[in-house]
């Protein structure tokens, strides 16, 4: 029998809080986090607005010395992770290093390291390259960083499946401690590309927000009038444990990780289409032996793009058939912005606390009804409502798709 799987920790940053707490509150309370771009001179760009982590120290948490030596995608999962560890009640050295895993990954990773280094070379030649290129640019060395500092010496694996990411380390994490090769995994995903190329990229693809007027409502799911997602960063990882090793040291469970499934449409670069939404919902609700008339909330991938969530919303009601119009769905990118690799693990986040809480995150500045999108998005404010199975959604450019499907524990 595969071994059953828990959720004993939570560890989050964004830009509505730097901690797992802090952001459920403000997801909970639709407080957004999007405003201006600080983090560069943005000055007459088409779009001036981002969903930045704001107030983070990486000093007060890693030191100078650690800090200089660490992208800030890294820094941002370190600390998460740290935060999501000490949750879960656990410290380093209760777990033997070879049963404790790290499955941490990020879609773009060191992406500002690298455009550094190549204006640095450009400048200078060899001479202006940084020692730490390569270990801020690879996406791999959060996890390594993390292991490090925990003394992980168990499975590791650093994925990288743009904004499906969290939600496949989360998924892969849960293999590996099905078939019982670690006690404990550290999963999810981090990302930090709010730079001058990394917003460009995105620009002028036209999939960002314009709405630099009103920024706390530019990110809209689902809205009539949604023009593009808003870019965000941060943080959300999870402590998943073999329910076995939980129980036996006492441990609180937050939730059961029950579902997963991958899959990909084959179908656009970057467009959502060809089916692939639809049957990866489907076959993760059959790894977890729930009818889709069992679960009760969808934590939608909810980019705020016309396309994904037209797409999404006909993928949902293909799946959940009638019982659509009586299931809640919401973005919690309302709040967040979309944080890219980092999204999944914010909003597996947000779907463990709404189980174990028993209240549901509003799809935040959602206004006008869509005719394409007619789900109960959860408009306006949050609801006290008990669910016993939750679904989230992760959908990434190439066509990659991931969902996963958490249980209310009950023993």
């Amino acid at each position: 029998m595969p071994n059953r799987v828990v959720v004993t920790g939570l560890g989050g940053i964004s830009p509505c809080g730097n901690t797992a707490p802090a952001t459920w509150d403000a997801m909970v309370a639709g407080r957004s986090g999007v405003g201006p771009i600080t983090h560069f001179d943005a000055t007459g760009w088409p779009v001036r607005i981002a969903g930045e982590v704001k107030g983070f120290d990486p000093v007060a948490h890693l030191g100078k010395k650690l800090v200089r030596r660490m992208a800030r995608f890294t820094q941002f999962g370190v600390v998460a992770s740290e935060e999501a560890l000490a949750d879960a009640g656990l410290a380093v050295g209760d777990v033997p290093p070879e049963r404790l895993g790290i499955y941490v990954g990020s879609g773009i990773a060191g992406f500002g390291d690298i455009v550094e280094g190549e204006q640095g070379f450009a400048e200078r030649g060899w001479r202006g390259v940084s020692p730490f290129l390569i270990p801020n640019a690879l996406v791999n060395l959060c996890a390594g960083m993390i292991a490090i500092r925990v003394q992980a010496q168990g499975p590791s694996l650093a994925v990288a499946t743009a904004c499906a990411t969290g939600n496949h380390s989360i998924g892969e994490a849960w293999r590996v401690l099905r078939e019982g090769d670690a006690d404990v995994v550290i999963a999810g995903g981090t990302e930090a590309s709010i730079l001058p190329l990394g917003v460009s990229s995105f620009m002028v693809m036209r999939a960002l927000s314009k709405c630099n007027d009103d920024p706390e409502h530019a990110s809209r799911p689902f809205d009539r009038d949604r023009d593009g997602f808003v870019m965000g960063e941060g943080a959300g990882v999870l402590v998943l444990e073999t329910l076995d090793h939980a129980r036996a040291r006492g441990a609180r469970i937050y939730a059961e990780l029950t579902g997963y499934a991958l899959n990909n449409d084959a179908f656009h670069q970057t467009l959502p289409g060809g089916g692939g939404a639809q049957r990866c919902m489907a076959t993760a609700l059959a790894k977890a032996g729930l009818n889709a008339d069992q679960v009760g909330y969808v934590n939608a991938h909810g980019t705020s793009t016309p396309a994904n969530d037209a797409n999404e919303t006909r993928a949902i009601r293909e799946v959940f058939g009638d019982h659509a119009d009586r299931l809640m769905v919401s973005s919690t990118k309302g709040v967040t912005g979309h944080l890219l690799g980092a999204a999944g693990g914010v909003e597996a986040l947000a779907t463990v606390l709404a189980i174990a809480d028993g209240v549901i995150p509003p799809t935040a500045s959602w206004q006008n009804r869509d005719p394409e999108c007619d789900l109960d998005y959860v408009p306006g404010a949050a609801r006290e409502h008990r669910v016993d199975h939750a679904l989230t959604n992760a959908f990434g450019f190439g066509g990659t798709n991931a969902s996963l499907v958490f249980s209310r524990f009950t023993g």
